[in-house]
């Protein structure tokens, strides 16, 4: 890309007000991470009983709707929270290099919000159905749909897919197939007893879509990641 935030000679170059810094969003977020882990541990430990109320996404959504926000920095446990914040360094460092600090912070708190609702609005509305035994969902919180929507970003804008893209004229009901098929592949993979399954399956799906018109982009040249 053509904005940097700095060139080689260690120089400053804006596009607009549009800067672009391949660093400081990785580390605002894990910073971020650990304060919010560190209020929940406090408050357990004080006994007050609001980390649920403050942090944890649970139906009704319209009961504490600032947990569509806060859910997503919020983590179960040290190991949760080691686990997204090293997914999030490996996936989020080189999208971070293709846009600005305001777009990648925008881009990782609503593709984890909107995965952290599907979970519960799906899951429940899939436990109120007939004839499906399905457990609904009484509470999220993480960043891993964000985490996987920065995966699916990486893996759908990078030189590789847009050369394939130009080579090959694949049919849109085709790209749709391989989409939702890798979406679902990825998500299985991650399968294991108290994983919220769909709200990765949505972010990495939005991540896909996202990195296929590549949203995140800035300047006049195209991320190539």
């Amino acid at each position: 890309m053509v904005d940097r935030s700095r060139s080689r000679s260690g120089r400053r170059r804006r596009s607009g007000t549009d800067t672009v810094d391949s660093s400081s969003p990785i580390f605002d977020l894990l910073v971020v991470f650990a304060l919010v882990f560190v209020v929940q541990q406090f408050t357990a430990l004080l006994g007050l009983g609001v980390m649920a109320g403050l942090f944890v996404l649970a139906p009704p959504l319209t009961t504490n709707p600032w947990t569509v926000v806060t859910s997503v920095y919020a983590h179960g446990g040290v190991g949760h929270l080691l686990s997204n914040s090293l997914a999030l360094v490996v996936f989020g460092w080189p999208v971070a290099r293709a846009t600005t600090r305001l777009r990648f912070h925008a881009f990782f708190l609503v593709t984890g919000a909107i995965a952290g609702v599907s979970q519960i609005l799906l899951t429940n509305a899939a436990a109120s159905a007939p004839l499906i035994s399905v457990a609904g969902t009484q509470g999220v919180l993480g960043a891993s749909g964000a985490v996987f929507a920065l995966l699916g970003y990486l893996i759908a804008s990078n030189r590789l897919s847009s050369s394939l893209r130009s080579v090959v004229d694949i049919p849109r009901w085709l790209v749709i197939i391989i989409v939702i098929g890798l979406a679902t592949a990825v998500t299985l993979a991650t399968a294991a007893p108290g994983v919220a399954l769909l709200a990765h399956f949505t972010g990495f799906l939005l991540g896909l879509l996202a990195g296929r018109v590549r949203l995140l982009s800035v300047g006049s040249r195209r991320a190539a990641m």
